[in-house]
């Protein structure tokens, strides 16, 4: 209906019917604001009524859990009117839904501008959603000379530092912000956000708990505490929290794949691989679903299948996340088909553009592990002798990603007396603490610094180890595991601040442990496994470090080698246990009827009973390996022995 309609015969009548349709059918209102603006164009209540109409279709559409439509129509209203609060409000939540976590928090910093009608707030959420970091952080320091107390300006602040990882510099911004305002709900969602990536779940439960009693049905404070649930190990209750979520807002692919992955870790396989087909389902394009279903390693894709994958590839707007899942995946499915050079190719394809997104460099790696050296030597480790926290519960396993880690971890944690957790972050974490450095282009003071802590500062660090860690232990066995691979470039760390831990390096022939590396995509933190001579220089580094500790600290390691482990199962089991300080224990050996939860890419293979199969899979892609092989060096050709490091 229009001014032209005999039922209306008037503008204003029109205008009338459009905003008595804003309520019941906000799609007709958009119909009807646009068919007033064919015959009155620029009419700016005309265009104050679409851009509202629009507002309630996306929150009708979010209420019926159909998040991509609904921020579809919420961006067209921000479009129409930029400074409509509630629509940007609403499009946050949104985007977290649908794990777009930037998009999210533009979208928060252009509510937090608006919704405050202050004309440099404003400005900064601005430049904060374009992108403009340095521009808002000015625009905010100099208000806050005058306002320290903002809580608006200490928040968006906070999210400058967020988003450069600086997450202890977030924490107390976001601190102050809830302090001056504890109902300030943005802040202090923000403040979880920031523990949670900090890996201190425990308290961005407390913090979610707050707001989850102000806002019980809010998705994005749901979402965010199933994920830090499955950061403290509650699995049982991640998964209850998305089936509830998933219920109330199903077209949420990476909601589906989110479950889907906490399915998997509980051993739920099945029901893993039916929601990351539902996610599929609902965005083919979804790389990561993909690549989720590859990383299971028992599925083997059809030719459907790939030809899905490969004309999403073809797809230009597809984004480099979900292009490199997709190559991966692809790889998978090509290996999987005995077409080892396809195969290799994806591989390469996935792990060039990785690598193009990542800062890692080899040569900074080489220098940290060459002062590690020159800071441990047997006097060095003889004058401390007596430091640190005499507890013996902590059982680290270390050594490179790939190594068959998570088979010993399955195998110690089948033992009555032991737990098995995670990867835990917390000894990178505290040597991160000690290092002190602030700016990526800065150096760190570690490992230096650990010689000037005395007895007091390295038995307060080990107690910290062990507080940090509690929540991680659920069912008060003696011992713990804590299977961070990249722990052994902090040995001498751990050695001070807890003696008598048990340290186990678990080693796999250079090449298959390298290449296994290659061909798996890592969510964070092993930036060196995407390139082969990265990873090659890499695996000579961490041999050269453990060879120096076995000589300073003879016996303290304890090494497991993979293609041993598995050709020979109950002796290596027996002298694995027998340096653990526990008796042998037949359940160690049919690790495989453990039901534990298991979080790393490896956990449905340890769900298997032992195989060999996998020792030498890397030799079909043996003509593609030489920049790997260059830099391994004399390693390559001594192992399991090494290379004489002291000439």
């Amino acid at each position: 209906m229009t001014q032209t309609d005999p039922e209306t015969g008037t503008l204003q009548a029109a205008l009338d019917l459009a905003g008595r349709m804003l309520g019941p059918r906000p799609d007709l209102a958009i119909v009807q604001a646009e068919e007033i603006l064919k015959v009155a164009p620029g009419h700016a209540t005309a265009i104050s009524l679409l851009a509202r109409a629009h507002l309630g279709f996306g929150l009708a559409l979010a209420r019926s859990g159909v998040s991509r439509k609904s921020v579809q129509s919420l961006r067209r209203a921000v479009d129409i009117q930029s400074d409509l609060s509630e629509a940007w409000s609403a499009l946050a939540q949104q985007y977290r839904l649908l794990g777009e976590t930037a998009r999210a928090d533009q979208a928060e910093a252009r509510y937090l501008g608006t919704v405050i009608q202050d004309p440099v707030l404003l400005e900064a959420g601005m430049a904060l959603s374009d992108g403009r970091l340095a521009v808002a952080e000015h625009l905010l320091r100099d208000l806050l000379k005058a306002r320290p107390d903002e809580p608006v300006a200490l928040r968006m602040l906070a999210e400058i530092a967020t988003r450069l990882g600086r997450y202890e510099d977030a924490e107390a911004l976001l601190r102050l912000s809830v302090d001056q305002v504890p109902g300030f709900h943005p802040a202090r969602y923000q403040l979880a956000v920031v523990l949670y990536r900090q890996a201190r779940a425990s308290e961005a439960l407390l913090e979610l708990e707050y707001l989850l009693t102000e806002d019980p049905a809010n998705p994005g404070y749901r979402n965010l505490k199933a994920a830090a649930l499955g950061q403290t190990g509650d699995y049982d209750q991640t998964v209850a929290i998305y089936e509830s979520l998933l219920a109330d807002f199903p077209v949420q692919p990476k909601g589906w794949m989110s479950y889907g992955h906490a399915l998997k870790t509980l051993g739920r396989q099945a029901d893993a691989i039916a929601a990351y087909r539902h996610a599929l389902d609902q965005m083919p394009g979804l790389g990561e679903a993909w690549w989720s279903l590859a990383n299971l390693k028992t599925v083997q894709f059809s030719d459907a299948d790939v030809a899905i994958m490969r004309s999403q590839l073809d797809d230009e707007t597809l984004s480099e996340e979900d292009r490199f899942h997709l190559q991966f995946a692809l790889g998978k499915a090509h290996e999987d088909a005995n077409a080892p050079g396809q195969a290799f190719d994806y591989y390469a394809q996935g792990n060039a553009l990785r690598r193009s997104r990542l800062d890692y460099d080899a040569e900074e790696t080489s220098a940290h592990l060459e002062r590690s050296r020159a800071l441990f030597s047997p006097a060095f480790f003889a004058a401390r002798t007596g430091f640190g926290c005499p507890a013996p519960a902590p059982i680290f396993i270390l050594g490179l990603p790939r190594a068959g880690s998570t088979l010993i971890e399955q195998i110690l944690a089948s033992h009555s007396a032991v737990e098995g957790t995670m990867e835990l972050p917390d000894m990178p974490a505290l040597a991160k603490r000690l290092g002190g450095r602030l700016r990526r282009d800065a150096r760190s003071a570690y490992p230096e610094v650990l010689g000037d802590l005395d007895a007091d500062a390295c038995l307060a660090l080990g107690e910290e180890y062990l507080a940090r860690t509690a929540g991680q232990r659920k069912l008060g066995r003696a011992h713990f595991i804590d299977k961070m691979p990249n722990n052994f470039s902090h040995l001498g760390l751990i050695h001070l601040i807890l003696p008598n831990a048990k340290i186990i390096d678990a080693r796999r022939h250079p090449l298959g442990c390298c290449f296994s590396g290659f061909k798996q995509h890592f969510a964070r933190g092993q930036g060196f496994t995407y390139d082969l001579t990265d990873l090659g220089r890499y695996y000579a580094d961490y041999v050269a470090l453990m060879d120096h500790m076995d000589r300073v600290l003879p016996g303290r390691v304890h090494r497991v080698i993979y293609e041993n482990l598995v050709g020979d199962l109950e002796t290596e089991v027996r002298s694995l246990l027998d340096y653990c300080g526990l008796p042998f224990e037949d359940a160690c050996l049919r690790f495989h009827e453990n039901d534990r939860a298991v979080r790393t890419a490896s956990s449905e293979q340890v769900r298997r009973p032992i195989f060999t199969e996998g020792v030498d899979q890397w030799r079909k892609f043996e003509p593609w390996l030489g920049p790997l092989k260059t830099a391994l060096g004399p390693v390559l050709d001594s192992y399991p022995d090494v290379p004489d490091f002291t000439v």
